[in-house]
């Protein structure tokens, strides 16, 4: 009775909650997108893991997967299958809650970054137009951030829960690696920020709508662009940066003394952060999903346009991992803290003083390039000078050790 009584009194009242109905259209079109990306996101996993094997296979003259199905295609989906099956072992002094939430700690973030980024235009559904994007939050950026920094609670969680020593170890390489490298990395975005005027990522796409003159990449200058590729991929753990599982000092390093499905949910969360970090660059940097050319047939494959740019830098992360040696960890540190934090600071500045210049547009261009030029060169010097210093130290170690 006094719910009842209570209900009539909000009526009465008029309570927005119980005049508005409920669009069950919307909640479908919200599941539906759910659903999509998500599935989308794992089947672009699977096909990354086939892909960088096949590749770092082709550049070592090896012949890589090809049992499983099509040119081996079928593999990825045959490994997660055998990992279901396998046997999930928790150590006796591992902390088990802490142990067993880990893995979804690393991988959640990747998805939740990935929901932000414009994947085409707008599409219609149940006779409403919405766009190919699941969630356009006003503060994107600063959404995309902290995912970036949450993301490595999973690995620092794993390495401290597994009661072990070299898991440990691993962890505190990630954390301190993560720290040394996200400061550099938001800085970089906070550019682009500047340049667009807003944290929408959808707004950070439009600004770069109108040709590739417009693209992030040739209004800031290259500089931001490399700064967050070599701070994406520290973050990501990704060669040469990957001293938080290297193998020959850590064993497996953070992960270890997992098994079964619990590994291939680390695992899955690497390449996770991966496609996901390379559809951020390409947000941010290269015009996302637009096309430079006002063609109707270009225009309406705009998905299309987007896939190809990442597998761009899909295939640079593979080439990075096939190519470059790892990096010591005081170079991992001097690197971050003494080239890209200051260099990322300095062009900041030099983004903020022209555009409170009213110049032309082609002066401010033409400053820009300029200062690229002048900083990437004072960043190769620094470079080759922090790798000689280092290389100095070991030395003079050695003939004294």
């Amino acid at each position: 009775m006094t719910s009842v009584l209570g209900t009539a009194v909000l009526g009465a009242m008029g309570d927005p909650l119980l005049n508005q109905e409920i669009d069950f259209t919307a909640i479908a079109i919200v599941i539906g997108k759910t659903v999509f990306t998500f599935a989308l996101l794992l089947v672009a996993v699977m096909l990354m893991i086939w892909f960088e094997r096949k590749v770092i296979a082709d550049m070592q003259n090896r012949i890589g997967p090809n049992r499983a199905g099509p040119w081996g295609i079928l593999q990825t989906l045959a490994d997660g299958i055998k990992f279901f099956f396998k046997e999930d072992l928790i150590p006796d002094r591992a902390d088990r809650l802490v142990f067993k939430i880990a893995p979804y700690l690393a991988m959640v973030p990747a998805f939740l970054s990935f929901a932000i980024v414009p994947l085409g235009g707008t599409i219609e559904l149940f006779g409403r137009e919405t766009r190919l994007q699941l969630a356009d939050p006003p503060v994107g950026i600063l959404f995309l951030l902290a995912m970036s920094a949450v993301a490595v609670y999973g690995v620092m969680l794993a390495g401290w829960a597994s009661g072990s020593k070299y898991p440990l170890l691993g962890s505190v390489r990630a954390s301190a690696q993560m720290v040394s490298y996200e400061a550099a990395l938001g800085l970089s975005v906070v550019t682009v920020v500047l340049v667009t005027g807003s944290l929408y990522t959808s707004d950070i796409v439009f600004s770069q709508s109108g040709n590739i003159l417009d693209w992030n990449l040739i209004r800031l200058g290259i500089v931001p662009f490399i700064i967050f590729l070599i701070a994406a991929t520290a973050e990501l753990n990704r060669p040469p940066f990957d001293l938080v599982e290297a193998e020959q000092e850590l064993v497996g390093g953070f992960h270890t003394e997992y098994s079964s499905i619990r590994f291939a949910l680390f695992f899955l969360a690497e390449f996770m952060n991966t496609v996901t970090m390379s559809a951020v660059i390409v947000t941010l940097f290269f015009g996302g999903p637009t096309i430079p050319w006002d063609v109707p047939f270009f225009t309406s494959v705009s998905p299309v346009w987007f896939l190809l740019k990442v597998l761009v830098f899909l295939f640079t992360y593979v080439w990075f991992r096939a190519t470059l040696p790892r990096l010591r960890y005081d170079q991992l540190m001097d690197l971050g803290w003494k080239v890209l934090i200051p260099l990322a600071l300095a062009w900041l500045l030099v983004i903020a003083a022209i555009r409170m210049v009213d110049t032309e547009t082609a002066l401010q261009r033409f400053l820009i390039v300029a200062a690229a030029f002048g900083a990437g060169l004072l960043c190769a010097v620094m470079l080759i000078r922090s790798l000689q210093l280092g290389r100095d130290t070991v030395l003079e170690e050695d003939l004294h050790g």
